[in-house]
């Protein structure tokens, strides 16, 4: 994917990473970076680089979603990075609520955005979609335990978009970061990468042709040992449980 002179659409582009991500595209060249996120987050940023346009945009409204398709129709990059996370076990939750609402932005809204914009890419020639999954992907973290699925569930939708967009030459790439340090994760002490470090890795290896990228020593670890030895990282993960508030140091 070439960045450079790309038409990116960027979701939860108000801060933490995907701010991080507007930014980036800026200094490798996009020539158009639409900024979408919720209107409150968006009147809270108080300088965009030249090349954004902020757009208020709820991917959990379908409708909006679709507007968003029709209007935009010169996007050549949909980064899908809104996400929710609730610090909640799946059982000791008080109510489904909290994982049917991360469901709903970080798996349901992830989709719309695939849906509507697919044809838009095509048309331009393909371009591409990375989704901003987490380390937390790939293990369930039990401290977050909706949250993991919701992403979990993310990474499987994006396998099978990949294999559908193929033919239209659309390419597809997943991100695996580690923890960030972003306002998602300030209740969390412990070991974050910093949203900057992030951003480059994805705008990276999607120059590069990637398609699935673990970035940040957090996740990198977790990878190695899912493949070397699945069960000693699920129980590694498996330490994290509800009411943990630190990222125990990865070696």
């Amino acid at each position: 994917m070439r960045i450079e002179g790309c038409v990116a659409i960027v979701s939860g582009a108000a801060g933490g990473i995907g701010a991080a991500l507007v930014e980036n595209l800026s200094r490798h060249g996009a020539s158009r970076i639409y900024a979408a996120d919720l209107a409150e987050p968006l009147a809270n940023v108080t300088a965009w680089p030249a090349e954004a346009e902020p757009i208020a945009l709820d991917v959990t409204r379908p409708e909006q979603v679709s507007a968003a398709a029709k209007q935009y129709g010169d996007v050549t990059l949909v980064i899908n990075n809104a996400a929710i996370l609730e610090f909640s076990g799946l059982i000791e939750a008080p109510s489904l609520d909290g994982a049917r609402a991360q469901f709903e932005v970080n798996f349901w809204g992830y989709l719309a955005m695939c849906r509507a914009f697919a044809p838009v890419l095509a048309r331009n020639g393909g371009g591409a979609i990375v989704n901003v999954l987490s380390e937390a992907a790939r293990l369930n973290a039990p401290f977050v335990g909706a949250y993991s699925a919701s992403k979990a569930a993310a990474w499987s939708m994006t396998q099978g978009v990949r294999a559908e967009l193929r033919a239209r030459g659309t390419h597809v790439m997943a991100a695996f970061p580690s923890s960030t340090d972003t306002p998602m994760l300030a209740g969390l002490d412990g070991d974050k990468e910093n949203p900057a470090d992030i951003a480059a890795g994805i705008i990276a290896a999607l120059a590069r042709g990637d398609e699935d990228i673990s970035i940040g020593r957090h996740s990198l670890h977790f990878e190695a040992l899912s493949h070397t030895d699945p069960k000693a990282a699920e129980r590694e993960f498996a330490q994290f449980l509800p009411g943990v508030s630190a990222i125990p140091d990865q070696n």
